[in-house]
C-alpha cells in the first residue's frame, strides 16, 4: 500500500460515508456542553449522546465526523508507541436508521476497497461478543463478516470485557465487533484469531459498537425500539500502521515537530525518545485546548493544562533544548493542523500568548522548586526521601526524574525505598484525583434528569439576562450543570456588582413568571444566524443545526435564541426560583456564576 497521509485519511473517511448518505458533521469542542462527568470530550460518541437516546439531530439520521478527543487517564503512559492525550476520532453514526448489516458492510467496503484503504484481507481480523447469561452470543454480526470473506478463524468471540458497551451502569447497551490489523511486513498473519489475539502484532484500527439493549436498574436487558450505531477508528494510529510504522510518533503529523527540536530519534536513547515523545503530545494537546477557550489554571481544565504544559517544559529542560523552543513547537502544531482546523490559525494569537505566559510563569516558580530542592538535599543527611520528591512534583510541578537526577549530581542516593515511597504517595494522590473528577464518563444520561433540565433552561435564562445587564460583549465560554446547581463561565473584564448580579436574578425570575414557551427548530445555520441565535464563543457549527427559542406567545417577544442541542423544559413557568450563590474569576477575562433554582 502508498503512503497515506492524515488529510488523506481523513477526506477518504468522511467522503466514504458522505457516498452512504451520512451527513458530514464539525468536531465539537474539547469543552463538553453541559456534561458534569468529564472535563473533557473524551470519545467521538460524547457530543452526540442525546442523539443516540432518541434526541432528532439537525443532521438527520445518519452522520459522520472527525471528532477532537482529550484523555489523561493513561498520562504516565504518553511516550511508549501507542498513548496520546489528544487524538482524533474518525465516526460515522445511525441514530435508529442503519444497523448491523450496513456497518460491517460499510466497515469491511472502506478497509477493503481499492479507492478506499485497500488493506490485504489476509492481514485482517475481527472480534464479536462471545454471549454469557444476559445477552446471546453475536451470530448474527460473526455471520455478516463470514459472508463478506472474513474465515472463520480470523473471527474471535470475545466476552463483555473486550466486546460490549455501556456508557454508564444503566441505559442503552449492546455488542461491539473490533477490527484488527497484523502489522508485521516480514510474518504473515497467523491463520488463528482466537489463538493469537494477545499477540502486540494484531493492532486494533475499529470498533463498531451495535447499542440494541436497554440496561434496567434490576440488571435486565430489554431490547431497544430504534438500535443505534457509534464507531470509533483513531486516526493516529491507523496512519501509523497503514504507513508500516510501529509508534504514532513515526507519523507524518509528528516528524516535523522532531525537526523542531532538532532531535532524531534514530540516534537518541530511549529515555530521550520518551522524554521529546511527551513534549510533542503535551504540546499538541495544549495548542488544541487552549484554542477551545482553556486557560491554564489551579483547578478543572485549566489544572489539566497547566499540567501538560509545565511537564512539557519539564522535559525541555531535561533534554537541554535550545532557546524559543517552544514556541517553535507551538507554530508547528498550528500549521500542521491549519487545513483541518483553521480556527487554530484564527486563535493563533491568543494561543501563542497563553502558553508564552505560563511559561514565564512556570520558569520563576520552577527556580522557587530549585531552591527547595538544594535546601532540602543540603539539610537532610539521609538524602532526599521519596516523600519530599513527591511534595517537589505536586507542588512545583518536578517530576521525580528531575528530582532524582539533582539529587544524584549532588551525591545522594535515590534507591529503590525512596521510588517506593514516591510510588505510595502518587498513587494516594491519583486516587484522591479520581475521587474528585467523579468517575468515568457516563455518556451525559444524568443531564436528562427534571432538575437538570430546568436548570439546563434555566442558564440559557441567564445568559440572556447577562448580556443585557452587561452588554453584548459577553459571551458563553462553557457550563456545567449537576443536579445541585448550573455553573457558568462567560466572558467578562471585571467583577459583577451587587445590583449587577440582582439585576440578573430579577430578570431571569420575571422571565419564569411569565411562563414564557421554550420552542425547538431545525434550521440552516446561515438562517439561525439572521434570526441572531448565539452559541458558545469559538464554537464552530454544522450546516444545519438545533436553535431552542424562549419567547412570549401573546407578543412574539424573543428573549432567548441560543445554538443547543438541548434538553430543555417546555415552558419556563416549572423552573422555579433562580438564585445567583457566586460570582468570581475563572481565568484571564473570564468570570464564572455559580447558580441554583429553589
Amino acid at each position: 500500500m502508498p503512503n497515506i497521509t492524515a488529510q488523506e485519511l481523513r477526506n477518504k473517511y468522511l467522503n466514504f460515508f458522505k457516498s452512504k448518505n451520512h451527513t458530514i458533521i464539525p468536531s465539537a469542542s474539547l469543552v463538553p456542553e453541559n456534561d458534569s462527568s468529564v472535563l473533557f470530550t473524551t470519545a467521538g460518541m460524547h457530543p452526540l449522546v442525546p442523539y443516540l437516546l432518541g434526541q432528532q439531530h439537525p443532521g438527520g439520521t445518519r452522520v459522520t465526523d472527525v471528532q477532537k478527543c482529550i484523555r489523561t487517564g493513561d498520562i504516565e503512559e504518553v511516550g511508549d508507541n501507542t498513548h496520546l492525550t489528544f487524538f482524533e476520532m474518525l465516526g460515522n453514526w445511525s441514530f435508529g436508521d442503519y444497523f448491523k448489516k450496513e456497518a460491517i458492510t460499510w466497515s469491511f467496503e472502506f478497509l477493503t476497497g481499492k479507492e478506499n484503504l485497500n488493506i490485504p484481507l489476509e492481514r485482517l481480523a475481527v472480534s464479536v461478543f462471545a454471549g454469557d447469561n444476559d445477552a446471546p452470543r453475536d451470530e448474527e454480526a460473526a455471520a455478516i463478516w463470514k459472508s463478506l470473506g472474513v474465515a472463520e478463524d480470523r473471527i474471535a468471540y470475545l466476552p463483555k470485557a473486550d466486546n460490549w458497551w455501556i456508557a454508564g451502569t444503566t441505559g442503552p447497551c449492546g455488542p461491539d465487533t473490533e477490527m484488527f490489523y497484523w502489522i508485521d511486513d516480514g510474518t504473515p498473519a497467523p491463520k488463528n484469531f482466537q489463538e493469537t489475539k494477545e499477540d502486540k502484532r494484531w493492532v486494533e484500527i475499529w470498533n463498531d459498537v451495535f447499542m440494541q439493549f436497554e440496561k434496567h436498574e434490576d440488571g435486565t436487558l430489554t431490547p431497544l425500539p430504534k438500535p443505534n450505531v457509534d464507531t470509533g477508528m483513531g486516526l493516529d494510529r491507523t496512519l501509523a500502521v497503514l504507513n508500516g510504522q510501529t509508534s504514532v510518533y513515526d507519523t507524518e503529523l509528528f516528524k516535523p515537530m522532531f525537526d523542531v527540536l532538532a532531535m532524531d530519534q534514530e540516534i537518541m536513547t530511549n529515555d530521550e525518545v520518551k522524554k521529546a515523545r511527551i513534549i510533542l503530545d503535551h504540546i499538541r494537546a495544549a495548542v488544541f485546548i487552549v484554542s477551545d477557550g482553556v486557560e491554564p489554571s489551579n483547578k478543572d481544565r485549566g489544572y489539566v493544562l497547566r499540567r501538560l504544559l509545565r511537564r512539557a517544559m519539564v522535559m525541555g529542560r531535561l533534554l537541554n533544548l535550545k532557546l524559543h523552543w517552544l514556541k517553535a513547537l507551538v507554530g508547528q502544531v498550528i500549521f500542521a493542523y491549519a487545513e483541518s482546523y483553521p480556527d487554530l490559525t484564527a486563535k493563533s494569537e491568543q494561543i501563542f500568548a497563553t502558553i508564552e505566559g505560563e511559561q514565564k510563569k512556570f520558569e520563576s516558580t520552577l527556580e522557587k522548586g530549585l531552591k527547595q530542592l538544594e535546601s532540602r538535599i543540603k539539610s537532610q543527611e539521609s538524602g532526599i526521601s521519596g516523600t519530599d520528591a513527591f511534595d517537589l512534583y505536586q507542588t512545583y510541578g518536578f517530576p521525580k526524574e528531575l528530582t532524582k537526577e539533582l539529587a544524584v549530581q549532588s551525591g545522594q542516593v535515590f534507591d529503590a525505598e525512596k521510588e517506593k515511597e514516591y510510588e505510595t504517595e502518587f498513587k494516594k494522590h491519583q486516587e484522591l484525583s479520581r475521587t474528585a473528577s467523579a468517575g468515568q464518563f457516563k455518556g451525559g444520561l444524568a443531564s436528562h434528569s427534571d432538575k437538570i433540565v430546568r436548570l439546563h433552561t434555566a442558564t440559557h435564562l441567564m445568559n440572556a439576562a447577562l448580556r443585557k445587564v452587561l452588554g453584548t460583549d459577553v459571551w458563553q465560554k462553557g457550563s456545567n450543570i449537576t443536579e445541585e446547581r448550573t455553573r457558568f463561565d462567560f466572558t467578562h473584564n471585571q467583577k459583577m456588582t451587587d445590583e449587577e448580579k440582582k439585576q440578573v436574578e430579577d430578570l431571569v425570575n420575571g422571565w419564569v413568571q411569565r411562563d414564557l414557551t421554550v420552542k425547538k427548530e431545525i434550521m440552516p445555520y446561515e438562517e439561525a444566524r439572521k434570526l441572531e441565535a448565539i452559541g458558545v464563543f469559538g464554537e464552530k457549527y454544522a450546516e444545519t443545526v438545533s436553535v431552542y427559542t424562549v419567547f412570549d406567545p401573546n407578543t412574539n417577544e424573543v428573549v432567548s435564541r441560543e445554538f443547543c442541542g438541548g434538553p430543555h423544559v417546555e415552558h419556563t413557568g416549572v423552573i422555579g426560583k433562580f438564585k445567583i450563590q457566586k460570582e468570581e474569576a475563572s481565568s484571564a477575562g473570564v468570570r464564572r456564576i455559580k447558580a441554583v433554582i429553589e
